[in-house]
């Protein structure tokens, strides 16, 4: 507890404060008298929320959508993915539920007469959004590739990923483009049938051969 004492006159703004020491529960012992050892900082973190980055510019990289019927596994899973995202230095926003997605059945139990009883089931999908902001391509492509092995059961994934280039991107896809269609079209051409000039007399050579003259007649020529 304290008591504050405030000055008369043209010492107002004077104060003097006393303070008297704070009551301890019984049994309380200070940290550097006790002989129980003392974990980690990333033990310790485990028992914490995750740490997160703040962006800079705040412009969205990808946006990392959590499903599950279990609300346990999806906010496991989701802390998980924050904390990958913070070492590996990626501003994340969230964690922003998303609406539920209900889903309902009716099935008969029986037929004829006994249509009238039916019985009833009910599906929920709960939901988690996590957006990375101001994020390298790279680092995301490795972040989006740990999540992926280190999967929990019951958890479906769901990433969309921007990537922002310079300016005057479109001259040099158009470029790309004519060079991909001269390489794309001697393939083109024989789209569907997948032969050739060659295959079609490496055919008649197999025709005309001793062990194809024996079971019929022979073939016409090529030309």
């Amino acid at each position: 507890a304290s008591t504050r004492q405030l000055g008369e006159g043209n010492n107002a703004d004077a104060h003097m404060v006393h303070t008297t020491p704070r009551e301890q529960p019984q049994g309380y012992m200070p940290p550097k008298q006790r002989d129980d050892p003392r974990l980690p900082r990333s033990v310790q973190a485990v028992y914490l929320k995750p740490l997160k980055r703040r962006a800079q510019y705040g412009v969205p990289t990808c946006d990392l959508q959590l499903r599950s019927y279990n609300v346990r596994n999806v906010e496991f899973f989701a802390g998980f993915a924050l904390r990958a995202a913070y070492y590996l230095n990626l501003p994340a926003a969230g964690l922003i539920p998303l609406p539920r997605i209900t889903e309902r059945w009716t099935v008969p139990r029986s037929n004829f007469i006994f249509k009238k009883s039916q019985e009833n089931f009910e599906r929920i999908t709960l939901r988690r959004l996590i957006q990375i902001q101001d994020g390298h391509p790279e680092t995301v492509e490795v972040w989006l590739a740990f999540l992926r092995r280190h999967a929990y059961y019951g958890v479906g994934m769901k990433a969309n990923v921007w990537q922002h280039d310079k300016l005057g991107v479109g001259k040099s896809m158009d470029v790309s483009l004519e060079n991909l269609k001269q390489a794309m079209e001697p393939k083109w051409a024989h789209f569907g049938r997948r032969k050739t000039l060659e295959t079609s007399e490496r055919a008649f050579e197999m025709m005309r051969g001793e062990a194809f003259q024996r079971t019929g007649d022979m073939p016409p020529s090529c030309a």
